[in-house]
C-alpha cells in the first residue's frame, strides 16, 4: 500500500511540474534559439520546419502567424535601453536605423498581443511613411499625448510591447551583434 502511495504521489508531483513548466514556457516564451541585440529579441526559427517544441507550443498558444524565414524576421522590445519596462504613461522615444530591409514595420500591442486602442487608430508606422532626418535615421515618440513629427499614442496603458518586422532582410539566423544588425535604440525620455 505504501508503495502505490509513493508512486501516485510522485506521478502527481511529476504531472503538476510538467505542466507549470509547459505554462510558463508558453506564456513567457523560451531563449531557445533566440536573437537579442539590445531591448530587441527575434526568434529568426519560428517561421521554419526547425522551430523547438517550445516556440511551436507558444506560436499555437497565442494563435500568431510567424514571418517565415524567407520572408523576414521580427523582433520585439518590452523594455528600453536601460531595462525599464516600456510604461505607456511615459514618452518613449525608438531612433536610429534599422538593418537593411526592402520594407519594415513598427507596431505597438498592449501586453496581451492586441492592437493598443486610440481615438487615431494608429497602431504603428512603416518604412514607407515615416518621416526621416536627412541621414536616412528617424525618430519615433511613443506617448500618450500628443507629439510634432512621428508619433504613435499609446492610450495611456501601464506596459505595451513593440515589435519591428523587417521583410526581405538578409537578418536571421546567423545574426549574432549589433554590427550585424543595427537595430534603432529605445529611450524612456519621461513621465507624466
Amino acid at each position: 500500500m505504501r508503495l502505490i502511495l509513493i508512486t501516485w504521489t510522485a506521478l502527481l508531483l511529476a504531472t503538476v511540474v510538467g505542466l507549470g513548466a509547459t505554462w510558463m514556457t508558453t506564456t513567457r516564451g523560451t531563449e531557445i534559439g533566440a536573437l537579442t541585440i539590445g531591448p530587441w529579441t527575434a526568434r529568426p526559427r519560428t517561421g521554419t520546419a526547425d522551430v523547438d517544441p517550445y516556440s511551436r507550443a507558444t506560436i499555437v498558444r497565442n494563435g500568431e502567424l510567424p514571418i517565415g524565414t524567407g520572408d523576414g524576421v521580427a523582433f520585439t522590445a518590452t523594455t528600453d535601453d536601460k531595462k525599464k519596462a516600456l510604461d505607456g504613461r511615459c514618452d518613449v522615444i525608438v531612433s536610429g536605423v534599422t538593418p537593411p530591409a526592402r520594407f519594415w514595420t513598427l507596431t505597438l500591442y498592449d501586453r496581451k498581443g492586441h492592437l493598443v486602442a486610440n481615438s487615431l487608430q494608429r497602431y504603428g508606422f512603416t518604412s514607407q511613411e515615416i518621416v526621416r532626418q536627412s541621414d536616412g535615421s528617424f525618430e519615433i515618440r511613443i506617448a500618450s499625448r500628443s507629439r510634432a513629427g512621428n508619433w504613435l499614442p499609446t492610450g495611456g496603458i501601464e506596459r505595451y510591447a513593440l515589435m519591428l518586422r523587417l521583410y526581405d532582410t538578409p537578418v536571421g539566423v546567423a545574426t549574432r551583434t549589433q554590427r550585424d544588425a543595427p537595430m534603432p535604440s529605445i529611450s524612456t525620455v519621461g513621465c507624466s
